[in-house]
């Protein structure tokens, strides 16, 4: 009976270390989730604007730049509705940082997970496994015309 005992242990913690090493990379559009009802629920309220690496803006004045690194429970949830929530709750510290600095846009946005850049014009990354989903930011505070 100590046999079978040992054997399920070891095989439940093959499973639950297998689970947790999940990072499933997903992609997906910045603009839909910004013009989502969910943002204006996680507080995203149109008064900084955002913009990915490569779009075309007006930029009158940089105001630094800063990196914001995010997670959310992942489990029982979608990887779409986890990155989802995550990447919203990463704009809303970027929109709290261009407040504070009085910028009303933060550009130049590449997706920065584990400091890997990625760049794309319409979408971000984020890494999704059993437990966390996770979603980093990089850009820079501006003011744009």
């Amino acid at each position: 009976m100590r046999r079978f005992a040992l054997i399920a242990t070891v095989a439940l913690l093959a499973v639950a270390s297998t689970a947790n090493a999940r990072e499933t990379r997903v992609e997906q559009s910045l603009r839909s989730l910004i013009n989502s009802p969910d943002a204006k629920a996680a507080g995203i309220d149109g008064s900084v604007r955002f913009y990915l690496a490569g779009e075309k803006v007006n930029v009158q004045q940089r105001l630094g730049e800063d990196v914001t690194n995010k997670k959310t429970n992942a489990a029982n949830k979608s990887d779409e509705v986890a990155c989802n929530w995550v990447a919203l709750s990463a704009l809303k510290a970027l929109q709290d940082g261009a407040k504070s600095r009085g910028a009303n846009a933060v550009v130049d946005i590449v997706s920065y997970y584990k400091k890997n850049e990625f760049k794309s014009t319409t979408n971000y990354e984020c890494y999704a496994g059993a437990i966390l989903a996770g979603v980093a930011l990089k850009g820079t505070y501006a003011k744009v015309k």
